[in-house]
């Protein structure tokens, strides 16, 4: 670096190096580089940086390069970057690759690969498992025309379009052969021989690569099997899961690599397990030792909280026999077995007919451990799936499932920290604890010491809230101009009529799922009425998500929300941003001041989007389910509803949940927000705020789920990382 910093030829070539790895996502320093070189395509390429420097020449950015201030600001994070980068933590015996796939990946909002919640956290995953040194790849689908765009009509009705994204200009790279040609992988589905290619995303230290079958090799109909997210008929979505499962291994196989662990993050991508199953059997393995050579590798995470999820959408985890037997017959001749044998796996033991085959169950059987993702999905999985977790504790050693592990385990989600702390929130961080804080998140103590009045002021806490929640309102009165979700209001006018900068801001963002309940503040319109028409202790809420194209009752109750904008009193209070995303959701997360989940008990497997919020200073209220169940100590947040929800109807539980929340905001947290000392400090408020960060980001990020799925999950036998370090720090 010494000597490049005068070579302007070399600085633009780390230009675009930066710009090619999404490290820049979770570091706001580098961002503000590219956002500086062009502000309109910066926002118009929605934050992306190879779209920035498509649009410049190597001579007007060898210009800017000769402005002292623009280096001063560049220079510190192209040596950040080639810091981490050189940065390889020592890999323990024992460690090897993992492999870790999923069915959608949410990195960035410029790489649309990705639906909700399942892709954020696989995105967070290989975040932290790239700033802890984890050696890991990911494997997904390259989804061209993503999951969907959202837009609103005058009517309040969800339309989707599905623009096609040109990977020219985003950050991802083909994979090529030595021979200078796209890498091609290729498997058989039903009678067809279906190609595909890869791209390749760096992901700091962590490489993720994104099948995609629109290559020349293809008959067209399968050129654009790999185009929607989750869309399609069940023979898309079956095609889709050979693809990412069987497909995955073979150009894992082509990349010359051998994985140790295959981790399957949920059932999309359990067609793996075939694929390894078929690679022992070609070496002659007998069929029970090929099927303990695959459940060696293999470990199976489930995000479905009870059976239903299972079939909400045809296709979701399930197919019939049939269509099993038509996509997959020639495959498994290949490997010299039955269909009724591959039916097996598929099925429920005892199960008589077997018409249905279940991506779930076939991960389950040929792992070697399994986990739900919070400590109540866990009690929930091991009851769903007792039957055959009974017969597989049967059949598979001790030796092959880590301590503890027996059965279903749970490893809770949790966040990737960086990636949800906005620009003006990461330098109060800095400010107040240099780069420190950033290497401490799973560290209880250090957040007891920075969480002090002593070292963070009630004041500072209280402006910060102030300048996030300022920052958030001025966003949606931007978005407001062009969107019809507010009521009527637009243009210019949206600037002075959308929301306040003084009122409690409570936030609501997730996919419109029905079990989610979106509308539950508006169950009783006259306590909601009575609660939104104080003048003196206003409140005001805002909306974001999708609902699935094919979810009839979930646009539905989008369209209540959009409703309730144009009514009074929640004209101007209640607000819908359309187009949900990744940027949307670090929006939300940093300026809201409470965040609202509210899905019917058990049915909310872990969620995470009440985590981003601590380190924003927010804090949470919700329902007893998920990642809340295990975390709430009743002074970081609050709860809605109880835990004895078993002998009710859902409607008594919607009832009696409504009554909750509307308590909850009326007698706890609407007074504490008001409450304020005579220097107009809401000091209590603040005290919770400091609990919730004592509690909540040391323990609900993905640093710690990462390494405590590296110390259970993929190398049980491999002393943790946190012991040796204590060894060594011992030794000095």
């Amino acid at each position: 670096m010494k000597k490049s910093q005068n070579d302007t030829a070399m600085l633009i070539k780390q230009l675009h190096a930066l710009a090619q790895n999404l490290w820049w996502s979770w570091n706001p320093r580098a961002q503000a580089i590219f956002e500086s070189l062009s502000p309109l395509i910066w926002e118009s390429s929605n934050h992306n940086p190879v779209g920035v420097l498509e649009q410049f020449s190597e001579t007007e950015l060898s210009a800017h390069l000769g402005d002292k201030d623009f280096l001063r600001r560049l220079i510190p994070v192209l040596e950040d970057f080639e810091t981490y980068m050189k940065k390889h933590p020592q890999r323990r015996p024992g460690e090897g690759l993992v492999a870790y796939f999923c069915a959608e990946f949410g990195i960035h909002e410029c790489l649309p690969f990705y639906s909700g919640g399942l892709g954020v956290l696989a995105g967070d995953h290989l975040k932290s498992a790239s700033d802890l040194g984890l050696p890991l790849i990911g494997i997904g689908l390259f989804y061209r025309q993503g999951y969907f765009q959202q837009h609103i009509d005058p009517a309040g009705n969800q339309q989707e379009s599905y623009p096609t994204t040109d990977p020219s200009a985003i950050p991802v790279e083909l994979v090529k052969a030595s021979t200078g040609k796209p890498l091609l992988g290729s498997v058989t589905i039903g009678t067809s021989m279906v190609y595909f290619q890869a791209w390749r995303v760096s992901v700091g230290r962590c490489q993720l690569y994104l099948l995609d079958t629109d290559v020349a090799e293809n008959a067209d109909h399968f050129r654009g099997l790999t185009a929607l997210a989750y869309g399609g008929d069940m023979n898309t979505r079956i095609r889709q899961e050979i693809i990412l499962g069987i497909g995955g291994v073979r150009f894992i196989r082509a990349l010359g690599l051998r994985p140790t662990v295959f981790h399957m993050n949920e059932g999309h991508a359990a067609f793996l397990t075939l694929e390894l199953l078929r690679e022992q059997l070609l070496k002659g393995s007998a069929k029970p030792d090929a099927e303990r050579a695959v459940r060696e590798k293999c470990i199976f995470t489930t995000h479905t909280p009870v059976p239903a999820g299972h079939d909400r959408f045809p296709g979701h985890d399930r197919f019939p026999a049939d269509l099993i037997e038509f996509t997959l017959r020639p495959y498994v001749e290949g490997m010299k077995i039955s269909v009724p044998d591959l039916m097996e796996y598929g099925t429920m033991p005892n199960t008589q007919n077997k018409i249905e085959f279940t991506m779930t169950v076939l991960g389950l059987k040929l792992s070697r451990a399994a986990n739900a993702v919070s400590r109540k999905h866990g009690e929930i999985s091991r009851l769903m799936w007792k039957d055959l977790l009974v017969v597989k504790e049967s059949s598979v050693p001790a030796r092959a499932r880590p301590a503890g592990q027996d059965g279903i385990g749970y490893v809770t989600n949790g966040v990737h920290v960086p990636s949800w702390t906005g620009p003006t929130c990461w330098e109060f961080w800095e400010r107040h604890n240099s780069h420190k804080w950033k290497e401490h998140f799973s560290d209880e103590r250090f957040w007891q010491h920075v969480s002090r009045p002593e070292i963070v002021t009630d004041e500072e806490l209280w402006a910060l809230r102030y300048e996030l929640r300022r920052e958030l309102i001025e966003f949606v009165r931007s978005r407001a101009r062009q969107q019809h979700a507010f009521g009527g209001v637009s243009g210019e006018e949206a600037l002075f009529h959308l929301l306040s900068f003084d009122a409690l801001t409570i936030g609501y963002a997730r996919r419109f799922a029905p079990y989610k309940r979106a509308p539950l503040i508006f169950s009783d319109l006259s306590r909601a009425q009575l609660l939104f028409n104080d003048l003196q202790r206003p409140i005001q809420i805002i909306y974001a998500g999708k609902a699935h194209p094919r979810d009839g009752e979930g646009k539905d109750y989008l369209r209540r929300i959009i409703e309730a904008t144009r009514q009074h009193p929640f004209f101007g209070k209640v607000i819908f941003l359309e187009n949900y995303d990744i940027h949307v959701a670090r929006r939300l997360v940093s300026g809201c001041d409470v965040w609202l989940n509210t899905p019917r008990r058990p049915l909310e497997a872990s969620g995470t989007s009440g985590q981003k919020t601590a380190i924003n200073g927010g804090l949470h209220l919700s329902i007893l389910d998920g990642w809340w169940d295990e975390a709430y100590n009743g002074k970081n947040g609050w709860a809605i509803g109880g835990k004895s929800d078993e002998n009710a109807t859902p409607e008594e539980v919607d009832r009696r949940d409504a009554g909750s929340l509307y308590d909850a905001l009326a007698n706890d947290v609407i007074p504490l927000f008001y409450e304020r000392d005579k220097n107009g400090i809401p000091r209590k408020w603040i005290a919770r705020m400091r609990t919730a960060m004592r509690t909540i980001i040391p323990r609900y990020n993905t640093h710690r789920m990462v390494a405590e799925y590296a110390e259970k999950m993929y190398f049980p036998a491999v002393p943790p990382r946190s012991k040796q370090s204590e060894k060594k720090v011992s030794a000095r």
